[in-house]
């Protein structure tokens, strides 16, 4: 039998809990945690009933007691951390964006998959049963050519100008914000069930509110709120993506319709009990449960019965399970890596390309997937 994998956390903050709550439904345990204070770190020990704090990031990247080590902390601080991680040679879970640059992106990969570290980037939208439905179904070739993708990530969490955190900020969240945080996840979600990948795009980027409340005072702000993008894939589709975090009463609205000449299929992340299937001559509904979902790979991530949706921390618990898995030297499908992060900072440097320069920019294909080696 596997031995329960322990796992340290570096960050405090709100996606810190969301990653502690999957490591135990994982069946895995905290076993330390650090922060950008003692006291923050100390607080966080307690909610989360982690079993130790550790005096810094690198003394819990050193810790005897730690398999896989959680990045949870702002964007500018991960390509650093991530690295010591793996010179380490413990696994690692790094929040998005994996690099605020294509460089660093390109060099955690290729340093990952020359030392056979197990890795992944929380790209946890993949998880919901109903978009494995749609991905089994896409791919066993029942929708016929694909051939307009499209679709939008909604959020309104900055829908006043007095709205901003840290993310705001290019020097620690990075040159795009919206994009490079919610779009990033659209994208990867049509890769994953499509089979598609988007190899050229033309985008512009815009904001809302030019200036917002921030230390200081009102400043003029540096990274986008929204994105309209335009792109073409690598087996002839077009498509179209907008991306907002200041639409108000979108509170997390990630909607996709992937049309094929035979079918299509529609998901919206805040209604994500149901996958919409549609044909010439009727559509349908197809409740996602444990008892109505057609797909092995869909059943297998399906813990309910249909009428009782799983969430956002379900497909969270999801994804750790997978990566314990990993650990344990397996293979699951469609965990992603840092061989994703680094496409996800390839997609977003041709984003912010394309708007300034306001042409067509250029996205090359991804490598092959890494071969992990198992560390348990």
């Amino acid at each position: 039998m596997n031995s329960p994998v322990r796992a340290g956390i570096i960050g405090t903050g709100f996606m810190g809990g969301v990653h502690a709550q999957a490591i135990r439904t994982a069946g895995g345990t905290v076993t330390r945690v650090s922060g950008s204070s003692s006291a923050k770190a100390d607080s966080f020990a307690r909610r989360i009933g982690a079993k130790s704090v550790a005096s810094t990031a690198d003394a819990l990247i050193e810790s005897d007691d730690v398999d896989v080590v959680h990045i949870c902390t702002p964007n500018n601080s991960h390509a650093e951390l991530a690295l010591k991680v793996i010179e380490a040679g413990k696994a690692v879970v790094c929040e998005k964006p994996l690099a605020t640059s294509v460089a660093e992106a390109q060099a955690l990969s290729a340093a990952a998959d020359a030392a056979g570290t197990v890795t992944a980037v929380p790209f946890v939208y993949r998880f919901y049963p109903a978009i494995r439905e749609a991905r089994a179904r896409i791919l066993s070739g029942e929708s016929g050519n694909l051939w307009l993708l499209h679709g939008s990530y909604l959020q309104d969490w900055l829908s006043t100008d007095d709205a901003a955190n840290w993310r705001v900020n290019p020097e620690l969240g990075g040159g795009s914000r919206a994009f490079g945080d919610i779009g990033v996840h659209w994208c990867d979600l049509m890769e994953f069930v499509t089979g598609h990948r988007i190899v050229r795009l033309t985008a512009t980027v815009s904001n809302a509110f030019p200036r917002r409340a921030m230390e200081g005072g009102m400043k003029t702000v540096m990274t986008e709120d929204g994105a309209n993008i335009l792109f073409e894939t690598d087996q002839g589709a077009s498509g179209s993506l907008v991306i907002s975090q200041v639409s108000p009463g979108r509170k997390n609205r990630l909607w996709f319709s992937f049309d094929g000449t035979a079918a299509s299929y529609s998901f919206d992340q805040e209604n994500p009990g149901n996958l919409w299937i549609g044909g010439s001559r009727s559509t349908r509904i197809l409740p996602s449960g444990n008892d109505s979902l057609g797909a092995s790979a869909s059943a297998e991530y399906a813990f309910l019965p249909a009428g009782h949706p799983q969430g956002y921390q379900d497909c969270f618990n999801a994804f750790v399970g997978d990566m314990h898995a990993a650990i344990h030297g397996k293979r699951p499908e469609g965990l992603p890596s840092f061989a994703d992060g680094l496409r996800s900072a390839q997609l977003t440097e041709a984003v912010l390309a394309s708007a300034a320069s306001r042409s067509w920019a250029e996205i090359p294909l991804p490598v092959k997937a890494p071969r992990y080696q198992s560390i348990s």
